[in-house]
């Protein structure tokens, strides 16, 4: 595939993410998320595809709106990218807050492209 066509697919699997209809989507986010799936969050917690699983499946679970930008990717050979951009939620007033860097490692499986390794870094507000 060209680099520019899996830019496009995967920077569309991973906004996919980043909403909440996606997220409580149980038969989806299996889809998505590989089974060795690990994240560091910009908090500096570890989840597992699990964790990450139980914890949109609650009714009352909620997730502001994010803003993505300045995708990038680089192929490690057939089938494994390496997602690069930042990111940032967007409060009430439509101001951002929350900036991350966000890289995501995707690998190319017999379901399709699945997410096997998430991090996000917080940006110095300054």
């Amino acid at each position: 595939m060209k680099a520019d066509s899996l830019l496009e697919r995967l920077r569309g699997l991973e906004t996919e993410l980043h909403r909440l209809e996606t997220r409580q989507n149980r038969a989806r986010l299996e889809q998505l998320l590989h089974p060795g799936f690990v994240e560091f969050a910009r908090s500096g917690r570890r989840y597992t595809r699990g964790e990450v699983l139980a914890e949109f499946s609650a009714s009352d679970a909620a997730l502001e709106p994010v803003r993505a930008q300045d995708f990038q990717i680089a192929e490690f050979g057939h089938g494994v990218a390496l997602l690069t951009y930042w990111s940032a939620h967007e409060g009430p007033s439509h101001g951002v807050h929350r900036r991350t860097l966000r890289s995501s490692l995707w690998v190319e499986t017999e379901c399709g492209w699945q997410l096997r390794f998430h991090q996000g870094t917080p940006i110095d507000a300054a």
